[in-house]
């Protein structure tokens, strides 16, 4: 007799109560494709997810051939997790009646799902407006894992700690080639402005303390190498034109970590990054894309950034990728910048860990209720939760 799968709230929540589901729902495939993004993108879910959905009653399992080859995790691995597993082609993975991706598939992927199909993905609804018009012209029950969020409104799928320290560690790392006396015990302390404190930008200042790198920060100390001055900037104060040309003049790292009300408005306009130093550094942990015939349109938090993915997520000053942007897109000024599209996909394994155990109680509530049954206002936690990331309820409620 195999055990009930118990569903509690996080602590803190306080709107939920205990619930069994059974430890069987049978009916349901899944498939598991990878992700056919750049070169650098290896994440794939580890084996543990393939015995979680055996557990809940996946009737079949469909993993496509390479599955998880970029982390070093050999098929068998997969299927030894489930005898309900098998090996099939994309076109396999992307039949099935659930179909799980960490990353949104591309538009003509995404056009070979059956209607009906549920798709679970990080989709991004709110800057992303071109993807949630295709998805409901496709009549696909789509769930953002990025809108799976608990009655505060707090995200139940997210590794904001890796964005913070992924992307601080990198910029330190190009910081010590710019800044001549990076390494000296005579240099002043490194100044690091966080533009926005929500949770990335709480990890990025926890991160910029320690250089990103608890190591190189041992090594520095013992040398007697000054340390490092962190300021944490309210989105409210970044519209005061005066205060931040002054901070910009001081800072020699800018990071981007805040979730701006209006994706159509700018929190540094390029003029601005003029008034930083040239060997300055500037880090975009938002990651919003441009965007500027959308609707509603949608550019960076810090304009003429490049975006970046995780096979180059680097430019210089002279960098091609800055004359490659959209020419409503100011990029006189240029830095040094950081942009990747995934900053916790720069350590795969790790990430995958994470997300893995996260979504679980997700496909838990997918499967025990059906996606088209979940209430956003009643049943269990992770139900309603899940409801509210549903195309559907979100286009009502955006």
């Amino acid at each position: 007799m195999g055990r009930e799968a118990e569903e509690r709230a996080p602590k803190g929540v306080g709107l939920s109560a205990n619930v069994c589901y059974p430890l069987r729902m049978p009916g349901y495939s899944v498939g598991l494709p990878r992700l056919h993004k750049e070169a650098g993108e290896r994440r794939d879910f580890l084996p543990p997810l393939i015995e979680f959905l055996d557990r809940v009653g996946a009737e079949s399992i469909v993993v496509e051939e390479g599955y998880g080859s970029g982390m070093g995790v050999p098929l068998s691995e997969y299927l030894a997790a489930s005898p309900r597993c098998r090996v099939g082609t994309l076109a396999e993975c992307y039949a099935q009646q659930v179909v799980v991706a960490l990353r949104c598939p591309d538009e003509a992927l995404l056009r070979t799902l059956k209607p009906g199909t549920t798709l679970l993905s990080m989709l991004h609804f709110p800057t992303r407006p071109a993807r949630v018009r295709l998805l409901a012209e496709l009549g696909l029950h789509a769930v953002s894992l990025d809108s799976v969020k608990d009655d505060l409104g707090n995200r139940l799928v997210q590794n904001m700690a890796s964005v913070g320290w992924n992307g601080i560690r990198a910029s330190f790392g190009e910081l010590a080639k710019t800044l001549r006396d990076f390494f000296e015990p005579r240099r002043r302390p490194i100044r690091v402005t966080v533009l926005g404190s929500g949770a990335v930008g709480g990890h990025a200042a926890h991160a910029a303390i320690r250089y990103g790198d608890p190591a190189l920060r041992s090594r520095l100390t013992r040398q007697g190498v000054p340390g490092v001055e962190v300021t944490m900037i309210d989105y409210e104060l970044t519209g005061d034109e005066r205060y931040m040309l002054t901070r910009l003049e001081h800072t020699d790292l800018l990071v981007d970590a805040t979730q701006r009300p209006d994706p159509s408005r700018v929190v540094i306009p390029n003029d601005w990054v003029a008034a930083l130093p040239q060997h300055a550094v500037v880090l975009d942990l938002a990651v919003d894309p441009y965007a500027l015939d959308g609707n509603p349109p949608s550019t960076k938090g810090i304009e003429g950034v490049p975006e970046g993915n995780l096979d180059r997520y680097v430019f210089g000053p002279q960098d091609p990728a800055y004359d490659a942007l959209d020419p409503r897109v100011g990029h006189r000024h240029r830095r040094t910048a950081l942009s990747c599209y995934s900053w916790p996909g720069v350590e795969p394994k790790p990430c995958m860990e994470v997300y893995g155990a996260q979504i679980e109680p997700v496909l838990r509530a997918l499967v025990a209720t059906g996606v088209e049954r979940l209430d956003p206002d009643k049943g269990p936690f992770y139900e309603r939760a899940t409801a509210r990331a549903e195309l559907k309820y979100w286009r009502k409620n955006p």
